[in-house]
This record gives structure tokens, sequence and C-alpha cells, in this order.
């Protein structure tokens, strides 16, 4: 069973930095992270897509993170980073990470993991 597991959330001041992680794992079984992506939700609203890492490396980020922050993924530890820098008030969401990842016996699906609070006191 596929499980994301995010660490890294906390109250920082504005202008300061996080780095969130997600951590995949399969129960010891084979499998592939393709697409990565993060997404942040604040109360009463969606889920917004925040920036997006795909298997060939390409990024792309929502414009209001543009130029702060960074996605990455370290393929030897199956964790995928979101490296936050000069952080703003307007940042503060739970932030999700959600990942296309294939194995043996499910195929290609997307997880979720289970969020992480980021507040930014200004």
């Amino acid at each position: 069973q596929v499980q994301l597991v995010e660490s890294g959330g906390g109250l920082v001041q504005a202008g300061g930095s996080l780095r969130l992680s997600c951590a995949a794992s399969a129960s010891g079984n084979f499998f592939k992270i393709n697409l990565v992506r993060w997404f942040r939700r604040t109360p009463g609203s969606e889920r917004d897509l925040v920036a997006r890492l795909t298997s060939s490396g390409r990024t792309n980020y929502t414009d209001a993170v543009e130029g702060r922050f960074t996605i990455s993924k370290d393929d030897a530890k199956n964790t995928v980073y979101l490296q936050m820098n000069r952080l703003k008030a307007e940042d503060t969401a739970v932030y999700y990470c959600n990942a296309n990842i294939y194995t043996c016996a499910e195929g290609s699906r997307h997880y979720w993991g289970q969020g992480t609070q980021v507040t930014v006191s200004s």
C-alpha cells in the first residue's frame, strides 16, 4: 500500500523559510514516482496547485510563488520537497503533496499526503 507522509510544516515569521518533505513508501514493494505536485488550501477554499514536477524534470509554479518556492525530488530517498523562501502571510495554508505513483499491483494512481500546516506570521 502506497503512503505519502509529509513533514516540515510549522510557524515562521514573514521573510523566513521552510522546507516541506513528502516521503513515499509502498510496504516494501517496487514503486516509481512520476508526476509530483504540491497543493495548498486555506479555510473555505479548494486546494490550489502550487508547484508541479514532471518525470522529465520540468517544473511549473503558480504565479504567487514563482521565484520563491522550489519543488524537487530525491529518487534515492523517494522523497519530494518544497523549499519555500521569502514566505509571506498569504502563504499560510495546509500544504498537501500529490504524486502519481506506479506499482505493479495498482498500476499508476494519484496519492495524497496527509497535509501539513504552514503558518506565516506578519
